[in-house]
């Protein structure tokens, strides 16, 4: 009888976790990516950019904010990344980095940048997008008197 009991725990329990799992909204990250995996981007040149997004994680919570970088030989300099205020003015945004290794640029969003606090960040271009792809003309279901 314990077995059985114990048993039904264990698939009520299940049942109770796969549901909320379905119910998680994407972050604003997820959705961001989603896009930029659909459209693609276009590639990103050197110089500032005051239109990005920039997303900063930690575990299943996600953060997008407006900011500014700068692009030096197809690179972010992770010391030139900077917050928007809803003023538009700015601050720099000062985190210590895991790893000392270049940040690149794939698709419009950059590599990820990962924290001694493990916060994962990216930069999203999001101007960089390519347009919506041209979808074709459906045709009507038949409706014919037969």
């Amino acid at each position: 009888m314990k077995k059985l009991l114990f048993i039904g725990f264990i698939l009520i329990s299940a049942q109770i976790v796969n549901a909320q799992e379905q119910n998680v909204e994407p972050t604003c990250y997820q959705k961001y990516a989603k896009v930029f995996e659909k459209r693609g981007a276009y590639p990103v040149e050197d110089g500032t950019y005051t239109d990005v997004i920039i997303t900063i994680r930690k575990g299943a919570d996600a953060d997008c904010f407006y900011g500014k970088v700068l692009v030096k030989d197809g690179k972010i300099d992770v010391n030139e990344i900077y917050l928007s205020f809803e003023d538009d003015s700015y601050e720099r945004l000062v985190k210590k980095y895991k790893y000392d290794t270049p940040v690149t640029i794939i698709n419009g969003i950059s590599k990820t940048l990962v924290t001694l606090d493990d916060e994962l960040i990216n930069v999203m271009f999001v101007k960089k997008i390519k347009p919506k792809k041209k979808a074709y003309k459906r045709a009507a279901d038949p409706d014919f008197d037969l």
